[in-house]
Order: structure tokens, then sequence, then C-alpha cells
């Protein structure tokens, strides 16, 4: 499975989010900035992760966008359905087996699917930061924190 360019770039903005101290918002700007996406279109994903519950818009001038909910709360399988990502790991098969031996191979496969599928709602964003963290700090990078 290989994440579309928008789920790539909603999952920057939600670690992006989740580096916020005391989760105070952060504006638009300043998280497209840090992760080098354009801002209109980071914007329009943002929203439909509003829609989704995953995170809060605050107006003002201190405004922005924050988590609904701690990291942790978060998976992966929400950020890719929020986006209308499909979440299908290996295509889809029919049903049309010729052979017994057809019959297995296409029900392993959905079989197979099917816990991929229940992995990607298990990984949380928190595991994602840990990971991107325990990365980093392999390659010897600072502070700067860009996914």
């Amino acid at each position: 499975m290989k994440l579309t360019t928008k789920a790539h770039y909603a999952v920057k903005a939600l670690l992006d989010l989740s580096l916020s101290p005391l989760n105070q918002p952060i504006s638009v700007n300043k998280i497209a900035d840090r992760q080098h996406i354009p801002a209109p279109y980071l914007e329009k994903i943002l929203i439909q992760i509003r829609r989704a519950g995953l995170i809060k818009s605050v107006r003002g001038s201190q405004g922005g966008y924050q988590l609904a909910m701690s990291p942790e709360k978060i998976s992966l399988g929400e950020i890719l359905t929020a986006v209308g990502d499909k979440i299908e790991p290996l295509p889809d098969l029919d049903n049309t087996a010729n052979s017994p031996e057809d019959w297995v191979t296409i029900t392993l496969w959905k079989r197979l699917n099917r816990k991929l599928k229940e992995a990607i709602f298990e990984i949380s964003l928190a595991d994602l930061y840990y990971d991107a963290r325990s990365r980093q700090a392999d390659l010897g990078e600072g502070n700067n924190f860009i996914v």
C-alpha cells in the first residue's frame, strides 16, 4: 500500500500538530512552511480532517489548528479515511475460483487484506511520531522535526 500525496501531507501535518506544546493552535502557514507543503492545498486537507473530528480549528490572531484528542487516540486508518483514501492494502480479488487451489489463494489474500487493514487502524499518530523520532536520531539529526 502506498500513501497518496494527500494522505502523506495529512500525516505530516498531524505529526506537526502533535509537537505543539500544550496543544496550542498552529497556523496553516507555519505547518506548511515547516513541512514543505503548499498552504492552500494543506488548508483543504485540514478542513477534511477537521470534519472527521481529528482536529479542531481556533479562530483569531493566535488561532490555527490543534489535535482534537491525544496522538495515541488517532489512528493511521482514521487519517486515511478522513482524507478520502481507500483503505485496501491489497487489490480487490474476485470470488470466481476455478479450482480449490484458486479458492485457497483468494481466501488467503482476503484474510491478509483484512489483517493489514486492522493493522492500519491499530497504528497511532503517537506510534508514527516515535518511529520518525527514532529514524531522526539514527541519522544524527538535530531538533528540526520535518516529517
